[in-house]
Order: C-alpha cells, then structure tokens, then sequence
C-alpha cells in the first residue's frame, strides 16, 4: 500500500512543470508587460540578463504575464529580488490571491508563495514590483511550478493575405482563417502594429503615394506563428483628407501677442517671411470651466510699440496674402480649459468662432496643458473615450472644422505627458493611483487626425519618457527628439497594451516642437542638435543611439516657442531652419 502511495505522489511531481515563460529575462522582457522596466547584464542571479525597474511617482514599477493553469491545482510561485521594497505575487487565482515581499535584499533574496487555482480558473497573473518613492529593484529567474497544461502548438502561418481598399492614408487587408488561432498580428514594414481577432483589419496614419509592407501572424495560447508572405500596397495620392495648403517643409512659431515678458514685444508685421505659420498666444478662459475664451491684445503700457487692432488686422491679412497661416493658439501654462458640460463645450464654439471671425484667422492652435485634460477611472479605451472633458473638446473640434470646412487649419500643442508618455501610462491605470492626465491627449488626437493639420509636441520642459526602445529618453539632445518623434511616425501600443495600438501620424501632420534659446525653455538643443535630429528622421543618417523605425523625408518641420525669443537670440532658431530646408 504505501509503495502505491509513492508512485503517485512521483507521477505528481513529475507531472509538474515550470509555467512562466521568460522568467530568467533571457529574451528580454519577451512574456511580460512591465511599467517600467528594463533588462540588464548586471547584476544577474544567473544566466546573462535580469530585470531592474524603477518606481517613479505614482507607479509602483510592476511587470506582469498571464499564465494558463488548471484548475482546483496547487502551485508554487518562486524567484529571486534585489534591492528596497521587492514583490512578488499572483492575482486571478479563484481563490485568495498572494503576495511575498523584502523590504530590503542588498544581495539576491529568494522569495516564495503558494496558492491553489479555483475550481474554474484557467489563467492567473504573475508578478513582480517595487514600490513607491524607493530605488529601484531587481528580479530574476521567476518560476512557477504547479501542473502543466498541454497549450498545444502556434497556429499555421496564415495564407491568402492581400490588400483591398486602399486610399492616401490607410489600407485595408484580409487573410485566410488558421485553425486554433484566437487571434492575429499585423505588421507594417516590421513593426507589429495592431492585433485583431478577426481576418480582416484596416492599418491608417500611412502617408500619401508610400509603398508599404505588410504581414501577418496567427497567436494562440501556445505563441505565435512565423509571419505571413510580404503584400506591398502603395498609397494612393491626396492629403488624407486634409487639404489646408503648407509648404513641404513649414516653420511653426508662437508670438506673444497678448503679453510681455523679458524676450519683448514683436509685431505681428515685423515677422520674417521664414515663419509658415504664426500662432498668436493666448485665447484664455473666463474661468476654468466656463468655456469663454477671450483674445486680448496686450495693453501699450505693458508691450510698448504694440500696433493698432487695424493695424494688427492689416498685418494678418498681409500674412495670409504671403501664404502664411495666422492662428488663434488657445490655453497656454496659464489657460486652464475644462470643458465638463455641453454648455461650456458649446460656449466653446461660440466663443473661439468670434474670435476668428473678427481677426479673419485661420484655424485654431490647441495648447491645453496643466489640468485641462485628464481621464476618469473608468475611461481605459483612446479609441472610446468617456471623460467630458474629453468628449466635449472632440465635439467642439469637430463642430468647428465643419462650420469653417477644409480650408480650416487644427493644430495641437500637447507636452510628452499627454502624448508619448501614454506609451507606458494611460490614466489612473489598470490598478488605480497613476496620473489621470497620463496620455490624455491621444483621444483628442485620434479622434481629430483626419482633420488635424499639424502635431508639433513640445519637446521641452519634460521629464524622462521611454521611447520604443524601452529605454528613457531624456532633453538634451537629438536623441530626446529623435525618439519622441519616432513615436509619433510609427505609433506605439497604448499603455503597454499591444492590443491597443495609436496608429501613426502621416509625417507631413508632425512637426518637431523645441525652445528657442535657453531663455525660452527647459531642453534648448544648439543647431547642430538640430540638424542631427532632421537628418535621423528624414535621410537616417547622423542617427545617435535610438534606432528608428523608418524614414520620414516628409516630415512637416518644426515649431518653437516662441518667435519673440527667437528674436531675442539672433534668430538662430530660424536660421538653423532655413540653413536645413532652405
């Protein structure tokens, strides 16, 4: 009897399996989904990689995988941390989920927890974080040792890809149906770009008259199949929609027209002709929530040779007989915009077309920042958003564009907060305590980007932000701009989440955003930063350390704030433009 008792137990344990995938970190971070995270050569437990993340703020520097387990079964989840305040835990488990942790582990610490899956429970999460406010941690050779599950092989490659609708800015593609896929990866010239569950998607933000290259791969639980034979689809010609007229390469520039500060006052009339277009700064609110926004020209006794409204009038319409665009720019570091009712969105319209219509401008400039955009708890979805602020302002957008029609120009001034920093963030997050304004704006851009004509992100004043390297990019440098930029031409998924991709912008709607001088900003770059920031991401040549993703001769160009500070340096911004475009 009890020798039958020891061979069941073995064939237990030998039943068992090891069921994190990647959990040396010898593929990278190839398996998890980290918030910040990296992998390094040193310090390793074993083997030549280990992970080392860093909580910064409100994030806790979590990374995760999702694992398939059986049910009603024990499993044993170990691995090893260093460093302050190390976790390591399961969730999803359907029954009580667990969690181990050092408060300090100045050498390699192993850490262990048991748990028992739920009767119906197939899946459990894996994890490992820090905590907030400490140093950084690291983790190595995770497992998980319970009853393996026969997941079976990756799906066929797919067959039958080809292109159907095509326009100047998306195409759309189908495949054939594999066998046991639960879903599929499309790739645009390499990079995986969306995941669909269906056999056909549709890949937008392409640039007129370009030749891609797609492919596409089936996944399953198991992994994913080898990439499907290469379908090239050339865009057809035509702005996507958008048909506002700018020079290939346009100057983009703030003038500060309803203040002073120490750069000092610069008619509108004495602009060079080099500036494509000028945004007038600022439209301010009322109040916060009011959505009254008032233009008011800066008074002599604080901007002394500031021009007449006539003439100041007679300037725009001067501008605009050159072929420049004049736009009202709206919010600033000071106009906090919140549009949280109907009523404001609507005084919104209203407000703003009054200015327009009595200075004959343009279009508009959006340079919400601060507190203007942020996301509710509940509002995870770029693509769906549910926030007012942010439903109303795409409503007051779209009702604008329509009232003045194509020739209606929209930009939009964002800080990497809002934008790039969304690769790793999008609001409060899946767990709750992040920055509700982390990557607030690519609704707003997403929604509008058939009718945006330019996003010139400012690439200043901004903290550390990974690029698609996974590595942190920080002011300084062309290598902050390149990588940045990159983002923007390639898209990024959303929150780490590759099932929630931003499709790329054409490059002619991006312009790089940068200070003028070192008066104008935090994260001033001299000329020859500049120039090496355009020849990476138009010819990629004079490249750095970040490596992109392709080449963008149509970048639209650059903006800065602002054209007074400019002045106010020799005009070394502009020089530096027209020196590069000619």
């Amino acid at each position: 009897m009890l020798s039958g008792v020891t061979a069941l137990s073995s064939a237990a344990r030998a039943a068992d399996a090891d069921l994190a995938r990647n959990g040396g970190f010898e593929s990278g971070l190839d398996g998890w989904t980290c918030t910040s995270g990296t992998t390094v050569g040193s310090p390793v437990r074993s083997g030549g990689s280990a992970l080392k993340a860093t909580p910064a703020g409100s994030d806790n520097a979590r990374c995760a995988q999702t694992v398939t387990v059986k049910p009603d079964s024990p499993y044993t989840l170990s691995g090893y941390v260093r460093g302050s305040y190390a976790y390591l835990g399961a969730s999803g488990t359907g029954t009580t989920d667990v969690s181990t942790w050092t408060q300090s582990a100045p050498d390699w610490q192993k850490l262990t927890t048991t748990f028992r899956t739920g009767p119906s429970t197939t899946k459990v999460t894996i994890y490992t974080h820090g905590w907030y406010g400490t140093g950084a941690y690291h983790a190595d050779d995770i497992t998980l040792i319970g009853p393996g599950v026969d997941v079976g092989q990756p799906p066929a490659v797919p067959t039958g890809l080809r292109a159907g609708t095509v326009t100047s800015s998306s195409v759309a593609l189908s495949w054939s149906a594999v066998s046991g896929a639960t879903g599929y990866a499309v790739y645009r010239d390499g990079a995986r770009v969306q995941t669909v569950t269906g056999t056909s998607a549709t890949v937008t933000g392409l640039a007129p008259e370009t030749a891609y290259g797609f492919q596409v791969s089936a996944v399953n639980d198991a992994g994913e199949s080898a990439r499907s034979a290469t379908v090239t689809a050339t865009t057809t010609a035509g702005g996507g929609g958008n048909p506002v007229e700018l020079p290939p390469h346009a100057l983009v520039g703030y003038l500060h027209a309803s203040f002073a500060n120490g750069s000092g006052y610069t008619r509108l009339a004495d602009v060079p002709d080099s500036w494509d277009v000028i945004d007038l700064a600022f439209g301010e609110p009322t109040s916060v929530t009011s959505g009254d926004i008032r233009f008011d020209r800066c008074p002599a006794s604080e901007c002394p040779g500031v021009e007449s409204d006539a003439e100041f009038k007679a300037a725009i319409r001067a501008k605009q007989a050159a072929g420049k665009k004049v736009l009202i720019s709206i919010g600033g570091q000071n106009g906090q915009v919140q549009l949280t009712t109907t009523a404001a969105r609507d005084t919104f319209v209203s407000s703003v077309s009054k200015i327009i219509d009595e200075y004959g401008l343009d279009g508009l400039d959006i340079d919400f920042e601060g507190h203007s955009l942020s996301l509710n708890a509940d509002d995870t979805d770029f693509k769906n958003p549910k926030t007012p602020v942010i439903v109303n302002l795409i409503s007051a957008l779209k009702t604008l564009k329509a009232r003045y029609g194509d020739d209606f120009v929209l930009t939009m001034a964002p800080e990497t907060f809002f934008v790039q920093l969304g690769y790793q963030y999008y609001g409060t997050g899946q767990w709750g305590g992040q920055d509700p304004r982390a990557g607030a704006y690519l609704p707003v851009i997403h929604a509008m980007r058939d009718d945006l004509t330019l996003l010139h992100v400012q690439d200043y004043n901004s903290g550390p932000i990974m690029g698609l390297d996974n590595q942190y990019h920080s002011m300084g440098g062309a290598d902050f701009h390149i990588a940045m930029t990159d983002m923007l031409l390639t898209g990024f998924p959303v929150a780490g989440n590759q099932n929630n991709v931003f499709p790329p912008l054409r490059p002619d709607q991006v312009a790089i955003g940068m200070p003028a001088s070192t008066n104008a900003g935090n994260g001033h770059v001299p000329p020859a930063e500049v120039v090496k920031t355009l020849d990476c991401l138009t010819k990629k040549t004079n490249c750095g350390s970040y490596a992109t993703h392709g080449v963008w001769p149509g970048l639209r160009g650059l903006m800065t704030w602002s054209i007074n500070w400019d002045r106010y340096s020799n005009w070394e911004f502009q020089r530096t433009f027209d020196g590069y475009f000619g």
